[in-house]
């Protein structure tokens, strides 16, 4: 491995430190120096740092991704988003659009740690990506931009990132642009994420003027001088602050570290009793590697977030964001999965992520917990209950993978082979591994065998958003109908989000996603990687269906089949419940006498006819929200079987739920438009046909930020119709808020309109 003329920064001990001023110039790989994927270090689990980045659509981060590459050596240019020839974004979508579609692992080192990075996309459509990538990570990069703050899907990926316990480093991108301004993003940091910002770096000018940062734990001034256009960033100058720099400079760093040192102190206590035994009469004094223990302990604590800044698209602060990335964020180690330590030695991975190549199959991709990958050898799934066999173990580097012989536990797999694996499946290397494993769970919390034998030793599958659009889909010719059902079980595969249901009135192939992009874009890969011209149907809202009254019901099925007699009376009651969050919020419950007296199966067999009644409301037939579902009485003769109970209790649910009053509810977006003054008026008016309700308007340097509440229904075609209004000049985006009653007027017109169809 080839080493560029990389000096180590000795005597930065404290930020007083008694050395030369001289000015210690720092470099990456040469140019001609591009490491190969077989070159990347196998370290010690304590040297891997498994992170994604993740932030609002087009704050930077494929551009940030394709410095840190570069910089450690991976790339020999440097990739543009707006030149389309970008690593993770390979996709022909993706390049021909400028944005993240799909979520893209690369795997480096940089300073003989190695460094596994998913990039993930902004976009809301494509949320599942940042959820599925969170799932398996221990760190993350939060990029943003400088002159916007935080923004929505910023605080979509961030409580993504919470709800997964992910320790985050923040990342002020874009400090060139005139509008930039570090205390705006602070406070919004601070306002809107309810995080607590930890300031590491304070940026040197402004604008066009953004030359470099100071370093507040080392007090060392990083610049980054362009000496041409062509200039890649890879050398920087590193110099200690001395009193010939400005004094108002000078003044600012010594604010801001005493702000940083007191900070740090009230967050952590250890550092805090070492100020007041060690440094009482100096706290500046404080040695700089104290601090960043320090800071390292509040990150993975989750009481403060890192914040250092810089410019990606001009190549400054990539390297010290990096450098951030070792320092403070976890190693696979230090992230507590309790689930793990049953397993060992023995494997335990989860397959997170599927795609499909035309000449290997489907590739799997695996976050090692516990253990170590072979290529060559049988895997056992939890979940499918069913034994593999991998043929090959790939490194990932976006779409350009190489082969190894093993991985070891903490790092991320591409694997070949594994047929049935779907997203969210536990793999372990044995059927006996994970009866071993489930023994070890049972004599620790000392269940015995009162649950099932592998019930514990599961690992939490990969949330999937419900849908909230939805269109048919048709093959040019029925000769194509097989290819086109082919396509969507290999895209339904990838892509968990999309689902496919054929209509049982019509016969129709019906395509449901996140929106009208997830649609537009599942249609163009049909076309392009099948070589299907498909035809799709209008976009249609996904709507939901919820109860106005509570209702009881009774119901009795007695059927004879051969010389079998099936005989089951059921009685149960539903009753509405709140319906405020964007989750199904469906739930049923047995009275204490009937729980007792029913058996497992047939519990079972009732919660199923509970659970297929939700999915389909008295209406319209939409999936059901807000029910709560007691069931009061089960009675059964000998030899019932529990598929018809099911089938008893679905009649009977039924009966209740039309008893009880039907409501539509429909899917209600957060819309953030942010506007040039002297358009703001028509964006108002247009949003009030819209039935939008305004929240607030907020002021962002020389722009309006709107941010309102509308039906989804509402938004089709908006970008279009925005872009007319404001000639161009405004952005906007949506995510699912809640799902709302409509009024009486507008869902008498729904019904209408879709009794007509």
């Amino acid at each position: 491995m080839i080493w560029g003329r990389y000096l180590i920064t000795a005597g930065l001990q404290s930020c007083r430190c008694r050395v030369s001023c001289q000015v210690k110039r720092h470099y990456s790989f040469l140019p001609d120096d591009v490491k190969s994927l077989r070159a990347v270090v196998n370290p010690d689990i304590s040297k891997i740092r498994n992170i994604g980045i993740m932030a609002h659509i087009d704050a930077g981060k494929t551009t940030t991704t394709e410095r840190m590459l570069y910089y450690s050596g991976y790339t020999r240019a440097l990739g543009d988003v707006d030149d389309g020839d970008t690593v993770t974004d390979f996709m022909a979508q993706e390049r021909e659009r400028g944005i993240t579609i799909q979520s893209a692992a690369v795997t480096f080192d940089w300073k003989s740690h190695r460094i596994n990075l998913i990039d993930t996309p902004g976009h809301v459509d494509f949320t599942l990506e940042v959820e599925r990538a969170l799932r398996v990570l221990d760190g993350a990069v939060a990029v943003f931009d400088a002159s916007a703050g935080v923004e929505a899907q910023t605080l979509t990926v961030w409580r993504q990132a919470e709800k997964h316990h992910v320790p985050c480093v923040c990342f002020l991108n874009k400090m060139d642009k005139p509008a930039a301004n570090l205390s705006f993003s602070i406070e919004s940091i601070r306002q809107k994420l309810k995080a607590n910002p930890v300031l590491l770096q304070i940026p040197l000018g402004s604008g066009k003027n953004f030359t470099g940062v100071v370093d507040l734990l080392t007090n060392q001034k990083l610049t980054w001088q362009q000496r041409s256009m062509g200039d890649d960033g890879r050398v920087f100058e590193s110099k200690p602050l001395d009193q010939s720099d400005d004094p108002e400079l000078l003044q600012e760093v010594n604010e801001a570290r005493a702000a940083l040192i007191e900070q740090v102190a009230d967050l952590d206590d250890k550092f805090a009793e070492l100020l007041l035994t060690d440094f009482s009469d100096n706290f500046d004094a404080v040695p700089s590697v104290k601090l960043q223990e320090a800071v390292r302990r509040v990150t993975l604590a989750r009481k403060g977030v890192p914040v250092l800044c810089g410019s990606s698209l001009r190549n400054k602060g990539v390297q010290p964001l990096l450098d951030a990335i070792i320092a403070y964020l976890p190693t696979p180690s230090e992230r507590h999965h309790d689930l793990v330590r049953w397993y060992k030695d023995d494997l335990c991975a989860l397959a997170f992520k599927v795609l499909h190549d035309k000449q290997r199959g489907p590739l799997v991709f695996l976050r090692i917990y516990s253990g170590t990958l072979k290529p060559q050898t049988a895997v056992h799934n939890i979940n499918r209950n069913n034994t593999e066999r991998m043929s090959r173990l790939l490194v990932p580097f976006a779409d350009q993978h190489v082969e190894i012989p093993s991985m070891t536990a903490g790092n991320i797999a591409l694997t070949v082979g594994l047929k049935q694996t779907v997203t969210g499946d536990t793999i372990v290397s044995s059927k006996a591994s994970a009866a071993a494993a489930a023994r070890r769970a049972q004599n620790d919390s000392g269940m015995g065998k009162k649950r099932g034998e592998h019930a514990a030793v599961v690992l939490s599958g990969v949330e999937v958003p419900d849908p909230v659009f939805f269109c048919t889909i048709e093959p040019p010719t029925m000769a194509k109908q097989a290819d086109l059902e082919n396509a969507l079980n290999c895209l339904q595969r990838e892509d968990p989000s999309l689902k496919v249901r054929v209509d049982p009135d019509s016969g129709q192939t019906v395509l449901c996603g996140m929106g009208e992009l997830h649609i537009e874009i599942i249609h163009d890969r049909i076309r392009r990687e099948y070589g299907i011209e498909t035809h799709l149907g209008p976009l249609q809202v996904a709507y939901r269906e919820t109860i106005l009254h509570e209702a009881s019901a009774t119901d009795t099925l007695d059927r004879t089949i051969g010389e079998r007699r099936h005989i089951v009376t059921v009685e149960l009651s539903v009753r509405p419940v709140d319906i405020s969050s964007t989750t199904d919020s469906c739930e049923s419950a047995f009275t204490e006498e009937v729980g007792e007296q029913l058996s497992q199966e047939i519990k079972d067999a009732v919660e199923n006819g509970v659970q297929s009644s939700y999915l389909q409301g008295p209406l319209l037939g939409y999936p059901l929200q807000g029910v709560s579902t007691l069931i009061q009485s089960v009675n059964t003769e000998p030899g019932t079987s529990p598929a018809m109970v099911s089938a008893c209790v679905s009649r009977c649910m039924l009966k209740a739920l039309r008893l009880a009053g039907g409501q539509v509810l429909e899917p209600v977006m957060s819309l953030e438009v942010t506007v040039e003054e002297e358009h703001l008026s028509s964006v108002l008016g247009d949003l009030a046909q819209r039935r939008g309700t305004v929240r607030d308007i907020q002021s962002r340097h020389d722009n309006k930020v709107l941010l309102a509440t509308v039906p989804l229904a509402e938004m089709m075609g908006y970008s279009t119709i925005l872009r007319t209004l404001t000639s161009g000049n405004a952005t906007f985006s949506l995510e699912l808020d809640t799902y709302e009653a409509m009024n009486p007027q507008d869902q008498n017109t729904l019904l209408k309109r879709m009794a007509g169809l």
